[in-house]
């Protein structure tokens, strides 16, 4: 058998607290978004993937009461971005209004990422996004990533 060595997976992970983690889990993404070489070339993707961040941490504080536990990882195609939250309720999206202020957090994360979804489990539930840097091969799904 023969080990392809192309495909090497990066990852982090941090629990942000309801108290303070929205700017934090932005902080300490961009921490970790600088140390891939790809991102120097793409400040449109680490912009969508900061302002994801936000969105998901926001999510898991406010609709979930729940810490958020952020995970980055870095597969050599997509960067999935994944927030854990204690709510085992999938999320839902909010009719368009233009009225609100509230309540557009995935729809800003489907009109950024290359792909979303929303994992059950027995302690919440995970929603992974991922993002593809210029240049790279598109996922091959249709829809939600899985």
């Amino acid at each position: 058998m023969t080990k392809d060595a192309s495909l090497r997976a990066v990852g982090w992970a941090q629990s942000f607290p309801v108290s303070h983690g929205v700017r934090a889990g932005r902080r300490w993404t961009r921490d970790h978004l600088a140390s891939m070489e790809w991102t120097k070339d793409a400040p449109e993707t680490v912009d969508a993937v900061l302002l994801s961040v936000s969105e998901l941490i926001t999510n898991a504080h406010v609709h979930a009461h729940s810490d958020a536990q952020l995970v980055l990882t870095w597969d050599s195609h997509c960067l999935h971005v994944s927030v854990h939250d204690s709510d085992p309720l999938p999320p839902a999206q909010q009719p368009e209004n233009l009225t609100t202020t509230s309540g557009r957090g995935l729809a800003i994360v489907d009109a950024l990422a290359d792909g979303w979804a929303t994992h059950a489990q027995a302690s919440g539930k995970t929603i992974t996004a991922c993002f593809v840097p210029p240049g790279a091969p598109k996922p091959q799904h249709d829809g939600p990533i899985a």
